[in-house]
């Protein structure tokens, strides 16, 4: 990957200083200062030598007189897959955790109280491929499985809420498959599971040969620390899909992804979705994307009529947190592994609304008027012509 682009930031800071620096920082992420918060000695020096980038910022929100602040540190995680996709499910599997280990150690050291993974961390994008063998086997119980078992080992260790996104098999329905996000308290017992809502049906995404929509509505989990929700991948593209967890009351949205660069993709939409979602509800948002080239075995072709292929390109990375008034902090790298820490105060969330009054003045009344009159079979749209009567 040496011939891409590190990062969005790497341009911005080589090509701009001075004035022109803290202006785009002002203009673009919503403030000059981007509030850096110190990292570790002994966490830097784990990640040079594990290959993976660290960084921390703070969004801070105003003392109150009648609430105390709700410091929370949250923290994300962006890595690529370890072993070729020829080898051994078990080989590919092990392989990731024993790396991912590592990352999420540095973030029990620093302190992390809610940590979210990418889309299917535990195993290489396989979705494209339309095969079933062997691929299916990377499904596993959401309550029991493996990696399951592995991560609530170490929430109990760092006293962490994790997030994980596998591929879940339903024990209970006759093994189906899911894209399961599954919240695992910092007790180490399971608070839930959501089921990603919006299925991808557009190039190499085909995710509806594996698992269909899910069943699970809009969840907020109530943690220890904060509500939190997931709104996995493709559900970033769909906005009553984020208004509803915030209509259920979430203070945290995560969005797991795994999104291509390529031509086509969605790396100029990146930076917008989940800023405009927080911004229009009032939230924390941090969408999380893998890294890196995958390669399979055999070739596949795409709905968008390229030639036969073997990797659908360039997983950018780029994962960052927005604030719900729209600051943003700088992304992780497009090419590299890495661990993103924010230090939120969650009363950021009422003062926001507070101030804005987009829930005052959102009118759901009305909204829910007109989509009962779309869903009608004899629905007419609502256009005015210019010599109508």
């Amino acid at each position: 990957m040496d011939k891409e682009t590190h990062s969005f930031e790497a341009i911005i800071n080589n090509n701009l200083s001075g004035r022109d620096l803290d202006e785009f920082n002002r203009i673009y992420y919503g403030r000059t200062n981007h509030l850096e918060v110190p990292i570790k000695e002994s966490s830097i020096a784990v990640a040079k030598d594990n290959n993976f980038d660290i960084a921390a910022y703070a969004f801070p929100a105003k003392k109150e007189s009648t609430r105390p602040p709700r410091i929370v540190k949250v923290g994300i995680i962006q890595h690529s897959i370890v072993v070729p996709t020829d080898r051994p499910i078990n080989e590919q599997k092990n392989a990731i955790l024993t790396k991912v280990k590592k990352i999420i150690d540095v973030a029990g050291q620093e302190g992390v109280n809610i940590l979210c993974l990418q889309e299917f961390w535990n195993m290489p994008y396989v979705f494209c491929t339309r095969e079933k063998h062997p691929w299916c086997e990377f499904a596993e119980s959401a309550e029991n499985g493996p990696t399951t078992r592995f991560l609530r080992e170490l929430a109990v260790k760092y006293s962490m809420v994790i997030v994980s996104m596998i591929l879940e098999r339903d024990e209970n329905h006759g093994g189906v498959l899911w894209d399961t996000a599954v919240i695992i308290s910092d007790t180490g017992n399971i608070i839930g599971k959501h089921r990603k809502n919006h299925i991808p049906r557009v190039g190499d995404f085909n995710e509806s040969n594996y698992y269909m929509e899910g069943n699970t509505g809009h969840s907020v989990f109530a943690t220890r620390y904060g509500k939190i929700a997931v709104n996995i991948c493709f559900g970033r593209h769909h906005v009553l899909n984020w208004m509803m967890f915030g209509q259920n009351g979430a203070e945290i949205v995560f969005n797991p992804s795994a999104t291509i660069a390529a031509e086509g993709g969605s790396e100029w939409m990146w930076n917008v979705e989940a800023r405009n979602a927080a911004i229009t509800n009032c939230y924390f948002t941090a969408p999380i994307n893998r890294v890196g080239y995958e390669e399979f075995p055999n070739e596949f072709t795409s709905a968008d009529g390229k030639p036969a292929h073997k990797s659908m390109g360039l997983f950018y990375g780029s994962s960052y947190f927005c604030g719900p008034d729209g600051v943003r902090c700088p992304g992780l790298s497009r090419t590299k592994d890495g661990l993103l820490i924010a230090v939120m105060d969650l009363n950021m969330n009422r003062q926001v609304r507070d101030r804005r009054c987009y829930y005052m003045t959102q009118r759901l009344d009305m909204y829910a008027e007109s989509l009962r009159k779309v869903l009608d079979l004899e629905f007419k749209p609502q256009v005015v012509y210019e010599n109508e009567k």
